[in-house]
This record gives structure tokens, sequence and C-alpha cells, in this order.
């Protein structure tokens, strides 16, 4: 398998680690409680520890530039805040809780998203890696 493509599935499996710490372990009820209300701290919280936890990718994927690695920190951070931000809209608007199916179709979609997103990530990487 060529090295290019371990890394790229290195990276990936990495990231796919870092969001199940990020959305399952170290967010609190401050944070999922109020990520759907927009501007509030706690979604601004939950999308920073995913932001501050991305660069465990750079250890397995180096980043060729400054400008690159900020770009991908700040389009992380309000892509992931948006997701979860609608994701939060259409379960309420909805009127869904663990125990509808709504909602599960509207966690999958949203983890479905967040995984894509990480995609892109990579091959952003990929594409200007030296």
């Amino acid at each position: 398998m060529p090295q290019l493509t371990i890394l790229a599935l290195a990276a990936v499996a990495v990231l796919m680690l870092k969001h199940t710490i990020a959305d399952f372990y170290l967010q609190t009820p401050y944070q999922y409680l109020n990520k759907g209300t927009y501007g509030h701290p706690g979604g601004f919280v939950h999308a920073g520890i995913h932001v501050a936890l991305t660069p465990l990718v750079y250890l397995v994927l180096v980043p060729s530039s400054i400008l690159l690695v900020g770009a991908i920190a700040l389009g992380e951070f309000a892509v992931h805040y948006h997701i979860d931000w609608l994701k939060e809209q259409v379960t309420h608007r909805n009127g869904w809780t663990a125990h509808d199916r709504g909602f599960w179709f509207a966690l999958g979609t949203d983890q479905l998203v967040h995984g894509l997103t990480y995609l892109a990530l990579v091959a952003a990487l990929i594409a200007t890696a030296r």
C-alpha cells in the first residue's frame, strides 16, 4: 500500500478518535444543552474543543503552512458549530427525543456530515503536502 494512502487512512482514524473523544467523552451538559441557542458560549466551547484536538492529525500529516492550519481551524470551528446548531434546531422543532426515530436520523446525519468534513480536511492536507 502506498505511504500516502497509509497516512491518509491514519489521519482519518485520528480524526474519528478525536471526534469521539470531543463529542462523547468531553462534552458536558453545559455544552450539549446550549448548542441549539445560536451564539451561546456552550456551543463555542464544544466547537473549540474539537478545534483544539485537531492538531493531533498533524502528527500524521504535516501541514505545509501555518496559513493552512489557521484556515483549517477557522473552517472546522464554523462548520462544526453550525452542524451541531442545525441538528439541535431540527430535533427541538420536531420535539424529538432519544425515544423518537427522527432523533436518531438527525444524530446519524450529524455524525455523517462531521465525518465528511474530516475527509475534506484530510484532502486539503494531502493536496498541499510537500
